[in-house]
């Protein structure tokens, strides 16, 4: 390319300061709007598998991201009688699984962002996007640009402006998330998940001094969502782990869990990725991971095309299918795991048993490790 494109990202989250990192390490000249007062992530725990670490290798942020986190050999799940209906959920041996604190993740980006030339706005709003390359900022300016790229959230502006809806849908389930001290004999090295009913609790260590807990259930089981963090509720649910949720703090966040379908994630000049373009629940540890890879993959896409349209219908073209499956599986994991009817859980039981006997399901299930990490390219490590 004769002279430098020039890119405006709209969203301070993990996929915006992954495309943006990705697109200056490109050459691009890159400007990135968090309408908050200063970059910041909530959260608690997150799964980074394969393929989300093979992106961070690529930008120089893997050892921030992933350097204090476990990694975990083994994901094993249980039912409402304690037995073992998963030993190696989604493992393989061939891609692996480290589990991380959120902010760091998102520290280590910023990081990477800064030192690969990004300007990062903080205390900017959008409003929305034009197919001709501009932002729409909520001061009413209109910044132009070579490519414009909504990572605004489920609810994105720049998704909407660019006529890209399809449905967006509450999927009536939803989690909260904690962090609580780590005991000397605490889970080391496997992710634990347990469930009764339509609640689950997963038991995650994600530091040496943390371990990360996420309990899920439906909307409409209000003791579950309940705020301050019902003890003595999820407590009689999974008495084996009782241990661990006695030591949730009482303020604890509800975040209901989202679908977001669309036309397509490119209109022109503009695109949208992460939840404005691939919002799914976080069942299969893959939410971030999927977003963070299509970000990656956008600059390296448009690095092999002169015409921004072009390169991004080509970009599509390439990602969608892998994101496409990771949702619908996600869907269904929801459905069987926080919907299935009380009194047909045994059946449940039996068919997630048989489910992981089969290493093509297994494949299937957890494509996003094993294609999305291929599309990033070959590990460093």
């Amino acid at each position: 390319m004769s002279s430098i494109r020039h890119a405006e990202v709209a969203g301070g989250g993990l996929a915006g300061l992954t495309v943006a990192t990705s697109l200056a390490q490109q050459g691009w000249s890159v400007r990135l709007h968090e309408r908050g007062s200063q970059l910041r992530e909530i959260g608690a725990g997150i799964f980074l598998w394969e393929n989300a670490l093979r992106v961070l290798e690529q930008i120089g942020a893997f050892e921030e991201a992933a350097g204090l986190g476990d990694r975990i050999d083994s994901w094993r799940l249980f039912d409402e009688r304690g037995r073992p209906i998963q030993n190696d959920w989604m493992k393989d041996g061939s891609t692996r699984l480290v589990t991380v604190k959120r902010t760091e993740l998102h520290q280590a980006l910023a990081q990477a962002a800064r030192r690969a030339g990004v300007d990062i706005v903080t205390g900017s709003s959008v409003a929305g996007a034009t197919p001709d390359g501009e932002l729409l900022l909520e001061t009413g300016e209109a910044l132009k640009a070579d490519l414009v790229v909504g990572a605004d959230g489920v609810y994105s502006a720049v998704r909407r402006a660019l006529g890209l809806d399809l449905v967006v849908r509450d999927l009536e389930d939803g989690c909260m998330r904690h962090l609580v001290p780590r005991g000397p004999d605490d889970v080391a090295g496997e992710a634990l998940e347990y469930w009764n009913g339509g609640r689950r609790v997963g038991i995650v260590p994600v530091t040496p001094e943390e371990v990360y807990i996420y309990t899920c259930c439906p909307a409409k089981d209000l003791e579950g969502r309940q705020q301050p963090f019902n003890h003595k509720s999820w407590g009689d649910s999974f008495p084996d782990v009782r241990h661990y949720l006695d030591r949730i703090p009482d303020q604890s966040r509800w975040a209901a869990f989202h679908d977001v379908r669309t036309h397509s994630w490119v209109h022109g000049r503009g695109a949208i990725v992460g939840d404005a373009a691939t919002a799914m629940a976080p069942n299969l540890g893959q939410a971030a991971c999927v977003a963070m890879v299509n970000g990656f993959s956008m600059a390296t896409v448009l690095s092999q095309h002169d015409d921004v349209r072009t390169g991004l219908r080509a970009w599509e073209r390439r990602q969608r299918g892998v994101s496409d499956a990771t949702q619908r599986y996600s869907r269904l994991y929801g459905k069987v795991g926080t919907r299935w009817p009380r009194p047909l859980t045994d059946v449940r039981s039996a068919l997630v048993w048989l489910a992981g006997r089969s290493e093509t399901w297994q494949h299937q299930v957890n494509v996003a490790a094993h294609s999305g990490a291929d599309l990033v390219g070959p590990r460093n490590s």
